[in-house]
């Protein structure tokens, strides 16, 4: 255990004296062998304070890296935020095409949560290094990596890391959330059943129990931060309900949050403007705003 730790401090001191961005390979030094599994470090000229892990959507098949991922970070860099971008476990394309996973179940839950949960470990533990606020650490994700920020919060109190041998000496938990036109339920029927599959596997899908755990309108009193939410009415991928049902719950929960619903925009744009409406477009704004005023530390 004192090993992981050692470890951990040494990662954040490497990417520290390196250009960005830095790939950092979160799982080295522990048992979890996942070379694939990267945090990418985009650290601005002169940072805020403020730390935002990005979580790229893709059904939980797939990730949009791009769009989703080192364009928002990119974007956050102009405005002083420091950035991560996190390429999570997912499925893979093989699973979404032919249903059906690896011997010994392949990716599914809580991999995805464990590499955010490490993420989040890894960037509180070194925020003095990237001259981060150790109080001002969110996640920001798109689509399925909404439903991945809403799990941040929903699990911020469950060590998932602890079953993997290794001790946290830091929260786990994020400061602020923004689910971006996010995937919520897996009860409700406007559930996106690619994600639910993608998450849960193909022999676990009817498990009544775990939808019930994944759904995050259901699990809204566990969120103990701030929310930004954001969808469009006309979204084509990820029914707009899907927001709808987890702005009430908020609401229920008094959990502090603002929701911005759109007319118009669709799905899959991240934060670049042409890839959907004018007045969709206007949510990143929205977020800057938000998260530099004291409406969102409650």
């Amino acid at each position: 255990m004192k090993r992981f730790t050692t470890i951990l401090l040494l990662i954040g001191f490497v990417v520290c004296a390196t250009a960005q961005p830095r790939v950092i390979h979160i799982w080295h030094g522990t048992p979890v062998y996942k070379d694939d599994v990267t945090l990418t470090a985009y650290v601005p000229d002169h940072p805020n304070g403020t730390a935002v892990i990005v979580c790229p959507g893709g059904s939980y098949h797939w990730l949009d890296l791009n769009t989703e991922g080192y364009d928002v970070a990119k974007r956050l860099n102009e405005h002083s935020i420091t950035a991560f971008v996190l390429k999570y476990r997912v499925a893979g394309i093989a699973a979404f095409v032919t249903h059906y996973r690896v011997l010994g179940g392949g990716n599914r839950f809580p991999h995805m949560l464990q590499d955010l949960q490490r993420s989040i470990e890894l960037v509180r533990a070194n925020a003095s290094c990237y001259n981060i606020n150790p109080s001002k650490i969110g996640v920001i994700g798109f689509s399925a990596g909404g439903h991945m920020a809403l799990m941040a919060a929903v699990f911020g109190q469950d060590d998932y890391l602890a079953q993997l041998g290794i001790n946290s000496t830091v929260s786990l938990a994020p400061d602020f959330i923004a689910p971006i036109y996010p995937v919520v339920s897996m009860v409700d029927p406007c559930t996106h059943g690619r994600s639910r599959r993608g998450i849960m596997g193909e022999n676990k899908v009817g498990d009544q129990q775990l939808r019930t755990i994944l759904s995050m309108e259901l699990q809204a009193s566990k969120i103990k931060c701030p929310v930004f939410l954001v969808n469009c009415v006309d979204d084509p991928i990820v029914d707009y309900h899907n927001s709808v049902l987890m702005d009430q719950a908020l609401t229920a929960c008094n959990v502090p949050h603002l929701y911005l619903q759109f007319k118009t925009g669709g799905h899959g744009f991240g934060a670049t403007p042409l890839k959907t409406s004018p007045e969709a477009a206007t949510w990143f704004t929205s977020f800057l705003e938000w998260i530099n005023t004291s409406k969102m530390t409650y």
